[in-house]
């Protein structure tokens, strides 16, 4: 078995990890592009963690601009075997309320800007990605959300829209009535691209506001959700710390296959595959390449 090394990669708001010990910034590159920023590497109680701003030191890349295969490729690279995405998101129901933090289990991807995958021509895979979380990290997030006592709920579907702008009124009317829970605007392609790298993934959807769908309100508001995002910060920092408190030295096999997703996913035979393009997927596909 694997050692194991979480991943955490922070989304708007979580820019550091509190309580990340003897850190220190790894120099390391990507043949896919820049990363968002050098991962910092550390230890948060006996737990190797590897923590990522998605947006940059600063916030310097809007989720359109982000090199998601670079982000993935280095953690990768840097030995990460769970990740998990903190992610502000806006709520479509009711009862998913400013503060909640939602362990979602699905995803419908609205992106169109984004390179959403390593492989392509000269080198071509389909992976599955019917459940494209790991219940293992899910199930591990819910007992640390609970130990905690952070508000969550387990499942529920992530609407990821382009951005930057916020939903109009009839889109977040629209993703209400097929049945999303939250809207956000990051967790893919990087969902995909991870089960891609055969790293097991979960995404914290953390609650700063109701989107754009309640009648007699007003949308989304940065100021207001400027204010939830400190709140729910403090409480990821207690969940993730809780999270690697009881976290495994070694990795759990996942029980969908996340972490063997490549096993028959390569359709190119190796007489034509690019080694231009082979070279590039020496982290995310070395093991089946």
């Amino acid at each position: 078995m694997a050692k194991a090394t979480l991943g955490i990669i922070g989304g708007s708001g979580l820019y550091d990890l509190p309580g990340l010990e003897d850190m220190r910034e790894l120099d390391i590159g990507s043949p896919w592009g820049m990363p968002s920023a050098p991962p910092r590497e550390g230890r948060v109680g006996n737990a190797r963690v590897v923590f990522l701003p998605r947006h940059g030191v600063g916030h310097r890349h809007s989720p359109s601009d982000i090199d998601y295969r670079a982000n993935i490729d280095v953690l990768k690279r840097v030995g990460v075997t769970d990740l998990i995405s903190l992610s502000a998101c806006g709520s479509y129901r009711e009862e998913l309320p400013p503060g909640m933090f939602v362990l979602v289990d699905q995803f419908i991807d609205r992106t169109f800007r984004r390179q959403s995958s390593f492989f392509g021509a000269g080198c071509v895979a389909h992976v599955p990605f019917s459940d494209p979380v790991a219940p293992n990290l899910v199930a591990r997030l819910a007992r640390a959300a609970a130990a905690e006592r952070v508000p969550h709920v387990v499942g529920g579907s992530y609407v990821c829209m382009e951005g930057p702008q916020f939903s109009t009124r009839a889109e977040s009317v629209a993703y209400k009535a097929m049945g999303a829970s939250v809207v956000g605007m990051t967790n893919m392609p990087e969902a995909k691209l991870a089960r891609e790298a055969e790293i097991c993934y979960a995404t914290v959807a953390m609650v700063t506001d109701y989107d754009a769908w309640r009648p007699h309100e007003g949308g989304a508001e940065i100021a207001s959700i400027l204010d939830v995002m400190r709140g729910n910060g403090d409480a990821a920092g207690r969940l993730v710390a809780r999270l690697a408190q009881d976290f495994p030295e070694e990795h759990e096999p996942c029980p969908i296959g996340s972490d063997r997703a490549l096993d028959f996913a390569l359709l190119t035979a190796p007489a034509h595959r690019d080694p231009t393009l082979v070279a590039k997927l020496d982290a995310v596909a070395g093991r089946v390449l």
